[in-house]
């Protein structure tokens, strides 16, 4: 569909309802302690890269626009402005004059005025569908008849009623290419309509001429029937195409608007009343019924029933939720009507993180679709000149045959297939990964997990279980094991690794959950923490505490075959803790998967490297390729090494200690949600840390890959076949139309194949 109308929909007046900042955060997100912010919104009117690069310039010439980022595929803009220097009705506006809109990406499914446009979409077809048929009928008996066969008045008449028929088609059914030509050439941009509404209107002026006046310079031939084809051609390929683009790459959208718009809130009074789902508050009492999503993340106070979490474990087995339990929202409530306590809104919840990492990569473009969008202008610069190189080519020989071969290069040329071939395919592929629970940060991370030969392990938290269980506990003399836990637990109050949230959990139950106050806690990734004791602890204990390795605590490791933590003072050692890790149940099946596929496996692990090499051995991995005692540093010594010897390294890490290798490698994969999933450095994120996932993911992205390659083959041999023909005047108009609908039909087509494949066990 080409630009709408600004008046179709919100214009610059209504904008400022965006201003107030209540209503901004709801389709942003503040970007550090700064005044910048970065919106989501959903562009209407845009169905080409050179769309795409239009929109770019005109958002980044307003004052306060710092980036901005336009998905032609997936119709979606990222902008990132400052509040201290623009507000979004200033931004917002900006882009009308072009013809296209900015809907706030939480209210895209919201707007009624979307399904009024797919109507005249579907109006726009079904006049020239009708007008092309009735056209075709008047034309049959020119073409079949023998000279002589149709006296001059009814050959008029029927000119005159094709002339007749045509007029819709050109005044409504054509009206968005005119509208956006007419644009690109008030802002002094271009973009694929420009070319296609040159093409209708030489095409109608010229036979338009040939019915008033038969015996001119340019000749007695008509192409009405030509016209209406390639007319209904067209917007029956953009139609279908929409369709499709929302059905596939737009999987993403669905899965971003699982919110409804309101919920019912408990009164003080004892009742429930509808409410906005933004003004909840923490400590709102919501009702959520069957069949609705959990608005925010809360606690079951009332009722108990089945919840489907499948957006953050890939599972679609529904989960227990009685009374006390813990809702994500997002997630859908299965069986009966509960009554929840709101403890996280907005931002702050799980499912948003989860939606920002996925606005993010609907933005994003890999580096082939880069490459297309710089093709894209020159590309039509191109076709304008070639158009007018064959019209005056054949001018002197047969004017009727140039004005139709400058017309058929007009139309037929299609940089919008070469366009969508990449980001088509890459958005599938998110969207179907995103329903199984892997979120896609890099569009990009796509492609390069096809070449990946190597997969690297962290070990806890990642090939293990996040929760561990203390063993036992060994303390000094003059330190009781509830006050080493109770230090211990007072450093690991500031961390959120594995081993710090199971000293909270071992300090609880064994009674010992007061703390003492450590000031200037500092954590050292890979090796552990660092704090001041503030006054005199037991024993007359003073001074700086250190938690984590033997090594960080300058301490002598003791042979174990569990997990050693160790809490020292400037003194030497206060006490060491062993901890139980507990394989994951799905870590067996990945391994032996990947190792069946021909991948080679490493572990690198910052924990003792017996203790890594033995959990290496019941996993069938070869020791060899294990490393322990690693920090943060020799990580990535090591993944330098592998990359250095040509290897495509995949690093799979658990996002807490591992930010520089997950950094460096070629693609990353976070696993579960122990850090805040918008500061992951990962390229992937599986918020349910499900290994199985990964033999599947990277099958999956050399499906992507090879589909990918087929599309850009496709779009390349279609323009390199059908220019020459055009530019020989073999290639008739409507013809010419079917050619291009087909073309970005196809590899959106070829695309959406993908969103066909299963990802399971």
């Amino acid at each position: 569909m080409g630009p709408i109308d600004p008046s179709d929909g919100l214009d610059s007046q209504h904008l400022e309802v965006f201003d107030n900042p209540e209503d901004w955060a709801a389709f942003s997100r503040g970007v550090d302690a700064t005044n910048l912010w970065e919106s989501q919104v959903l562009v209407r009117g845009m169905h080409c890269a050179a769309c795409a690069l239009a929109l770019e310039r005109a958002l980044l010439s307003v004052k306060g626009v710092e980036a901005v980022r336009v998905s032609a595929a997936s119709g979606r803009a990222s902008i990132t402005w400052s509040s201290a220097l623009t507000r979004p009705s200033v931004w917002m506006a900006a882009p009308l004059a072009l013809g296209y809109q900015l809907v706030p990406a939480s209210d895209a499914f919201e707007t009624g005025d979307s399904r009024q446009q797919e109507r005249l979409v579907l109006w726009r077809w079904l006049v020239a569908g009708f007008c092309m048929m009735q056209v075709m009928m008047y034309a049959a008996p020119a073409y079949f008849s023998q000279p002589g066969d149709i006296t001059p008045d009814i050959e008029k008449l029927l000119r005159w009623a094709s002339w007749v028929l045509c007029l819709p088609v050109v005044i409504f059914s054509s009206q968005p290419f005119f509208s956006s030509a007419f644009r690109d050439l008030r802002a002094r941009s271009i973009s694929m309509d420009l070319p296609v509404a040159l093409g209708i209107a030489v095409t109608f002026a010229v036979s338009t001429a040939a019915t008033f006046e038969p015996t001119g310079w340019w000749g007695r031939e008509v192409y009405f029937d030509s016209l209406t084809m390639f007319v209904f051609f067209l917007l029956s390929g953009r139609f279908l195409e929409q369709r499709l683009r929302s059905r596939t790459a737009g999987s993403l959208g669905v899965l971003m608007q699982r919110l409804q718009a309101s919920v019912a809130r408990q009164t003080a009074s004892g009742g429930f009343e509808r409410v906005a789902a933004r003004r909840l508050r923490v400590g709102d009492v919501i009702r959520v019924m069957p069949g609705e999503a959990f608005a925010a993340d809360g606690t079951i106070v009332a009722g108990e029933t089945l919840a489907d979490e499948a957006l953050l474990t890939g599972e679609s087995r529904p989960v227990t939720r009685p009374l006390g339990a813990s809702v994500i929202a997002g997630s859908y409530n299965l069986a009966n009507a509960v009554q929840v306590r709101v403890d996280k809104t907005g931002t702050n919840t799980r499912y948003a993180q989860i939606v920002a990492l996925m606005q993010r990569a609907s933005v994003d473009k890999p580096r082939l679709a880069l490459l297309a969008d710089k093709v894209a202008k020159p590309f039509l610069m191109f076709v304008l000149l070639a158009a007018a190189g064959a019209a005056a080519f054949w001018w002197n020989t047969d004017p009727s045959r140039a004005l139709m071969a400058a017309v058929a290069v007009l139309v037929v040329t299609c940089p919008c297939a070469l366009s969508l071939a990449t980001p088509t395919a890459m958005l599938t592929s998110a969207g179907l990964l995103a329903r199984h629970g892997v979120l896609v940060r890099h569009l990009q991370a796509i492609e390069s997990l096809a070449e990946i030969d190597t997969v690297v392990f962290d070990k806890t938290g990642t090939l293990t279980e996040a929760s561990m269980v203390l063993r036992d506990a060994y303390v000094r003399e003059g330190i009781t094991r509830a006050q080493a836990l109770q230090l211990a637990s007072s450093l690991a109050l500031h961390s959120l690794h594995p081993v710090s949230r199971a000293l909270l959990v071992a300090a609880q139950e064994s009674g010992a959950s007061s703390r003492f106050e450590v000031t200037q806690v500092k954590e050292l990734a890979g090796q552990g923490l660092e704090g001041q004791l503030a006054g005199v602890g037991p024993n007359g204990l003073r001074g700086r505490l250190r938690l984590g390795t033997a090594r960080f605590c300058h301490v002598q490791a003791v042979a174990s075959d569990a997990m050693q933590v160790w809490l020292a003072d400037e003194l030497g050692w206060i006490a060491r803790f062993e901890f139980i890790e507990t394989v994951r149940a799905d870590a067996f099946q990945a391994v032996a998967a990947l190792r069946n596929k021909g991948f080679e496996l490493h572990v690198f692990s910052g924990d003792r490297t017996a203790s890594a090499q033995q959990l290496a051995n019941r996993l069938g991995i070869d020791p060899s390729k294990v490393q322990g005692d690693c920090t943060p540093h020799s990580k990535l010594a090591l993944m330098q090494a592998l990359q250095q010897q040509g290897r495509k390294v995949l690093m799979v890490g658990d996002g807490l200690n591992d930010g520089p290798v997950l950094a460096a490698a070629h693609v990353s994969v976070a696993m579960g949600l122990a850090v805040p999933l918008a500061q992951a450095r990962a390229d992937f994120v599986v918020p349910g840390a499900q290994l199985w996932v990964l033999p599947e993911m990277l099958a999956h992205a050399r499906r992507t890959l090879h589909v990918v390659r087929q599309n850009l083959w496709w779009a390349a041999a279609y323009n390199l076949t059908c220019v020459p023909l055009a530019l020989a005047g073999y290639l008739p108009a409507w013809l010419a139309g079917l050619g291009m609908a087909l073309s970005s039909l196809a590899v959106v087509a070829n695309a959406a194949r993908l969103a066909q494949f299963k990802v399971g066990r």
